[in-house]
């Protein structure tokens, strides 16, 4: 059955949302990288790679369901911030954002009785939560630290550890995952 074109719309709102967050979080990288903050950079780059594997799942979702997506443009991203805490805010809030996006595409969905796509945006749903859950917790870790060189560079150390998800590769380049 073809996806319902009020649903294939609005995903294709959130395929250029999806896109705009990884090119905010790449811009947030360079920022950090301009720090000498290259753990918060990583974790910065691996934000990007999952904000894009985000989009492209949509992107496979609309194709699978026969619809049409319709690229736009996106708007460019802040790239200067005040403080390692004010990036930390600002992903707070965007996350926050997109998670009313998410909830939205669900209440369509709930309307269209379009039970695939339901099914489909209860991943994103979840991955909110993770996503909101995390920029909290480091933003409170860098409110706490603040002016403590020491907790910085150990908090920058940690986050250097952050590798992308296995499965972003094949989903981004539209292979089954495994």
């Amino acid at each position: 059955m073809s996806i319902d074109k009020e649903m294939q719309d609005a995903i294709n709102e959130q395929i250029n949302a999806e896109i705009y967050s990884a090119y905010l979080y790449l811009s947030m990288s360079s920022w950090f990288e301009d720090q000498n903050l290259i753990g918060f950079s990583n974790w910065m780059r691996c934000q990007y790679l999952e904000e894009s594997m985000h989009a492209m799942k949509l992107y496979n979702f609309v194709n699978e369901r026969s619809g049409r997506v319709v690229l736009k443009p996106i708007a460019g991203p802040e790239t200067d911030w005040d403080s390692f805490d004010g990036v930390f805010q600002h992903v707070a809030e965007h996350e926050a954002h997109v998670t009313k996006l998410i909830n939205n595409l669900v209440s369509i969905a709930r309307k269209l009785n379009d039970y695939a796509s339901e099914s489909f945006l209860m991943w994103y749903v979840d991955e909110q939560v993770e996503e909101e859950a995390t920029a909290d917790e480091i933003l409170t870790r860098l409110r706490m630290i603040k002016g403590d060189n020491n907790a910085l560079y150990t908090l920058d150390t940690e986050l250097k550890a952050r590798v992308p998800a296995p499965a972003v590769l094949p989903i981004i380049l539209g292979q089954p995952v495994v």
